[in-house]
Parts: C-alpha cells; structure tokens; sequence
C-alpha cells in the first residue's frame, strides 16, 4: 500500500486569477500542505460539510452517506493516491470491502460527511505538497480569516 500522511482540510478558496476553486489540505504531522483544484459544486459540497450546512435537498454526496449508513457500511479511510498528468486520484476504503476509485473532491466532501480518516500517499505530498515555513503561519492564518468570511453559497454558479 506505500506510505500514507493523515491530512486535515484547511478549507476551500477561490484562486485568483483564474477564479479556480482549491481545498487546500495540510499534513497533520508535517508542513506540507496539498492543493487540489477542483469544480464550483465540488468546492460548494466541501463547503457544505465543513460548516455543517445542510441544503434543503440531499446534495448527492448527501444521499451516498445516508445509503451508506442504511446499508450500514463504514468508510473506513480515503485516500488522496497520486497525480497523473496534473490529475488527482483517490480512494474509498471501507471496511471489509473493496476499494473503489473515486475523484479526490467526491471523496475528501464523503469523508467530512461521514468522519472518515483523510490519507495522503507519502509520494503524492513529496510531488504535489507545498512546505509553507513558521514565517509564513500568518499567511496561513489570514487564509483561515478568509474562510471564516466566505459563504458557501459563493461557490454556487
């Protein structure tokens, strides 16, 4: 399996210029954080967990968590794999069953919906992870403050 880092959401933001959205990650034992590019809805359902918004229909995300538990299926851990040609594979683990594939930003929004364990692959932080140092921990905290700020009714199309 390699060797995994278990890794935290810092939150989501909207990059600039480009207006892209990216959850950045950070290595709970370590300075590396992780970057991930992802869509508007994406980054809305990652929102929505985080600050425990619930909409006033299942997103589908909603809805895999909820046949999860009715078929009482633990999610045992996901983990962020690898980048291929600037794309981000992950998995669903769970217990007792197969693993299945699934795209990073579906699989870090089920793991905050369900509590599960985020693991990024020793290689995919060693390629993708960015070392922030102590002098820029305040850049980091201003990051936080933007979080705190947004809605995530900002990332809606």
């Amino acid at each position: 399996m390699g060797e995994y880092h278990l890794v935290e959401v810092v939150g989501v933001r909207v990059e600039m210029p480009s207006n892209q959205p990216i959850v950045l990650l950070k290595e709970i034992d370590g300075v590396r954080y992780l970057p991930i590019w992802l869509g508007s809805a994406e980054a809305t359902a990652i929102a929505f967990a985080q600050q425990n918004v619930i909409p006033p229909r299942p997103l589908t995300l909603d809805l895999f968590k909820t046949v999860l538990e009715s078929f009482q299926i633990d999610l045992s851990t996901v983990y962020l794999t690898e980048i291929k040609d600037g794309i981000f594979y992950a998995q669903l683990n769970f217990k007792d069953l197969k693993a299945i594939s699934a795209r990073p930003s579906d699989a870090i929004a089920l793991a905050l919906r369900t509590g599960s364990p985020i693991l990024a692959s020793a290689a995919l932080l060693e390629e993708a992870g960015i070392e922030i140092p102590d002098q820029a921990e305040d850049e980091v905290e201003r990051f936080k403050e933007f979080l705190d700020q947004i809605n995530p009714e900002d990332f809606l199309a």
